[in-house]
């Protein structure tokens, strides 16, 4: 009779037969990595005498069914990465024979049933990657036998017991990232001294690394990151020096919490196996260790988002295997070093949100496989080598945006066929666009704004199939717009605003450019006005003295759902608005199109300025504190005058930095009323589905509550957060409850200085004044970002009554604008 029966690693299909039962006298089914599908068969339940069941890695779908419980001789039951659904059946708590349960990565929901806790020869427990809920059962803590347990990417909460060590005194494994875990990391954790895997990422910890960690000498993988996790030495990192005996170390992460002192010269000293280091978004100061460099076998480093300070160590070029390095968001100085380009396995190279300056090396060329480039956001100057625009590997990003580069961009910039986007924006750039750039055939982004780029558009642009934003605004750009740009199906985005295009807009092209960019603004040309009668089809570039205009238009993407009432709701929003930090509608425009097609669109008073959206993200020159505050009050003047002054009162609804524009002088223009309500009888609900933006949404609105002026003062708190830190709220380091609001929280009052933006604070707050660090350290400009953010807070409180009015916030950010000038006078 038939006691084993090994399948494995082959390409069978189709479902298991109900006649697996028959083989009474099985012992062992193995069928794993097959493309076996269907459900488990409950006839499996007859084969009595099965202690190794294994179906992992298969497309099984359907419950698992609560008969298994009669296998009483199972001892391994494997039924991970398969598409299995339902819950998890309490009866397989009666598998007392069973010492490993593997049913990660499937679809299983509800509780984890107290059951399990019968399973006192349980050795192995892995549960990860399902939809499971509620706590972890007090019982699963008693199976003292546990080495493995590993019930990551759930959605679990509650604290783990501080003395799970010494009811689990066999673990190996400890894997609980990804839930809603709270309270502190469990001392006795750092009891087990056998233990070599602890993963705690992305929860809710708080408090201290509790001690014992130099005990830990078979520690193999150590992340906690992304928790909310502080070190009580605030002069030193002091668990790098804990973790030198784990000479076996091979990942590290301590990313994403409030740790703060500098890196201890002892990080040299850590495994010479180490082989990820993840160290960014914390407040971690002073220069990197030159000891870095001992980490030989180091092939990711990440220490972006810190404040540190100083130059690069030339120790760094020993990390020959380093295959991503991040130190972007720092205060770092200085050129950056040629012996960059000597770690040739690079694919990855984060610099930009620093100090540097100088030339860009040649040495970059050396590069063999890297794929993302980003020095943007410093103060790099000179050409740009020839040999970074031939780096033919490069297929996500070249960032080379926000910095004083020159001369030309070489032809050599065709090379890259494979990059997705190209930003060398906010340059001294000049001459041509390159016709090579036509062979950039991935492109989705492109932004060569504001240099001094001349002559034509080149026709090949029209080749870049996929381009979804085009950016060409703010040159020196002449000769007429290629009608091809009309065949760029994807394009989202386009401004080709201040440049001197002197010829015609060919025929057609107008309304093909308006229509394949619906949601662009900027002007198409500039020119003389008579030239410029190529668009009064759709609109006035015009007034009636002949004089041109510069206008934005906003095209309605009529096939789009509920673009109709988008149109007719920002009609009505700014039909009688006036005020200065509205955007001033011009005309509107119903029509049909040669296709006839109906065509509505909206033309605007251009800001020359762009959205706040491209200053925040470090697009444009940094903003000084003055300034910052000014485009706050700006938007909150233009709020309340809505919420305030308008009758009946207008409910924006879509309040963020991308609605947010800054003319020529920087007066603030809040624009994009589509989604604007007008506050008359009773609102609808939010039932019909959330609108709003992502980050920016107030949380009542996504429990069905109704638009109301206390929703739009939630968003502009979450603005003027993100104008202060630099942060936006969908930043990847908000997940599993974390947000923008809670982790500015978190810092208020005491160490506000720690999350602001960098280029704020290296930025002189009037336009005469040097930068001062004794205005920092005297308190003038600490109070005065205590004072905002305190506003913000008040702003984007989750409970809507507890939220201060917009009349109210606006009144205090006048009041610290004026103290704060007052000390500067």
């Amino acid at each position: 009779m038939l006691r084993v029966l090994r399948l494995q690693n082959n390409q069978l299909s189709g479902p298991l037969p109900d006649q697996i039962g028959n083989l009474f006298r099985l012992q062992e089914l193995n069928v794993s990595s097959n493309l076996i599908d269907g459900s488990i068969p409950i006839n499996i339940s007859l084969c009595s005498k099965l202690a190794i069941f294994d179906l992992s890695s298969n497309q099984i779908s359907g419950t698992i069914p609560p008969e298994l419980q009669h296998l009483g001789q199972l001892q391994l039951l494997k039924l991970s990465h398969n598409q299995l659904s339902g819950s998890i059946p309490p009866t397989i708590g009666n598998l007392s024979s069973l010492t490993a349960l593997d049913l990660s990565t499937n679809n299983i929901g509800g509780r984890i049933p107290d059951t399990l806790g019968r399973l006192r020869n349980l050795k192995q427990l892995q549960i990860s990657i399902n939809n499971l809920t509620g706590t972890i059962p007090w019982s699963l803590y008693n199976l003292s036998s546990l080495s493995t347990f590993v019930v990551a990417s759930n959605d679990l909460w509650g604290e783990i017991p501080g003395d799970i060590g010494f009811r689990l005194p066999n673990l190996l494994a400890f894997h609980v990232c990804f839930n809603k875990f709270t309270g502190l990391i469990p001392p006795s954790l750092h009891n087990l001294t056998k233990i070599n895997s602890i993963k705690m990422s992305h929860e809710f910890f708080t408090g201290t690394i509790p001690p014992g960690l130099e005990n830990l000498h078979q520690l193999t993988m150590y992340n906690i990151g992304y928790n909310q996790i502080v070190n009580p030495c605030q002069t030193e990192l002091e668990i790098i020096t804990s973790l030198t005996n784990a000479t076996n170390l091979v990942f590290l992460a301590l990313d994403g919490n409030l740790f703060e002192g500098v890196i201890p010269e002892s990080v040299g000293n850590l495994s010479s196996s180490l082989w990820k280091l993840y160290m960014g978004r914390n407040r971690i100061h002073g220069p990197i260790p030159t000891s870095i460099g001992e980490l030989r076998n180091l092939s990711m480093l990440n220490m972006s988002h810190n404040l540190l300070s100083g130059d690069i160590p030339p120790e760094i070029g020993n990390l020959k295997d380093l295959q991503m390095l991040g130190l972007a968001g720092n205060r770092i100085s200085g050129e950056i070093p040629a012996f960059l380009g000597n770690l040739t396995k690079l694919t990855d190279l984060e610099l930009f949100d620093n100090y540097l300056e100088g030339r860009i090396p040649s040495e970059f060329g050396n590069y063999q496989y890297l794929v993302s480039l980003d020095l943007s956001n410093n103060r790099l100057s000179g050409p740009v080598p020839k040999e970074v625009f031939s780096l033919s590997t490069l297929s996500s990003l070249l960032n080379l945006s926000t910095n004083s580069l020159t001369g030309e961009l070489p032809t050599e910039i065709g090379v890259l066929e494979n990059v997705v986007s190209i930003d060398v924006s906010n340059n001294l750039f000049s001459g041509g666009i390159p016709n090579s750039i036509g062979n950039c055939k991935s492109l989705q982004g492109l932004s060569m704004a504001n240099n001094s780029l001349s002559g034509p558009i080149p026709d090949t642009i029209s080749n870049l199939k996929g381009l979804q934003t085009l950016d060409l605004s703010s040159n020196k750009l002449s000769g007429s717009i290629p009608a091809g740009l009309q065949g760029l199906q994807a394009l989202q985005l386009l401004n080709l605003s201040f440049n001197e295009f002197t010829s015609e807009v060919p025929k057609g092209a107008a309304d093909g450019l308006l229509r394949r960019a619906p949601e662009s603004y900027g002007q198409l040309r500039r020119g003389e006005p008579d030239r410029a009668r190529e668009l009064r089809v759709r609109v006035s570039l015009s007034d009636d003295d002949g004089a041109s205009r510069a206008v934005a238009v906003k095209v309605f993407d009529l096939g789009a759902r509920g673009a109709s009432k988008s149109f007719v709701a920002e009609c009505e929003a700014l039909r009688g608005a006036r005020h200065l930090n509205l955007v001033r509608l011009i005309t509107s425009c119903t029509s049909v199109d040669h296709g006839n097609s109906e065509f509505c669109a909206l033309v605007y008073e251009l800001a020359e300025n762009g959205s706040l959206s491209d200053w925040i993200r470090g697009g444009r020159r940094p903003l000084s504190a003055i300034e910052r505050l000014d485009i706050a009050i700006g938007i909150a003047s233009g709020i309340e005058y809505l919420h305030h002054d308008c009758q009946p009162p207008v409910v924006h609804h879509d309040l963020k930095p991308s609605n947010v524009l800054l003319g020529g002088d920087m007066t603030v223009k809040i624009a994009d009323f589509g989604l604007a309500r007008l506050l008359i009888n009773d609102l609808e609900s939010m039932t019909n589905g959330l609108k709003g933006s992502i980050g920016y949404i107030p949380p009542e609105y996504g429990m069905g509550g109704k638009a109301s002026t206390s929703g739009d003062v939630y968003s502009y708190g979450v603005i003027l957060l993100g104008l202060l830190t630099g942060k936006s709220p969908t930043d990847e380091m908000f997940k599993n409850g974390m947000n923008l609001n809670k982790w500015v929280g978190s810092a208020y009052p005491e160490h506000v200085m720690d999350i602001m933006d960098i280029q704020l604070l290296s930025t002189p707050m009037m336009e005469d004044e040097s930068y001062d660090e004794l205005s920092i350290n005297g308190g003038r400009l600490k109070d005065c970002l205590v004072s905002l953010i305190g506003v913000g807070l008040a702003c984007a409180g989750d409970v809507p009554e507890a939220r201060i009015s917009i009349r109210e916030a606006l009144l205090q950010l006048k009041g610290i604008r004026e103290k704060l000038m007052k000390e500067l006078a």
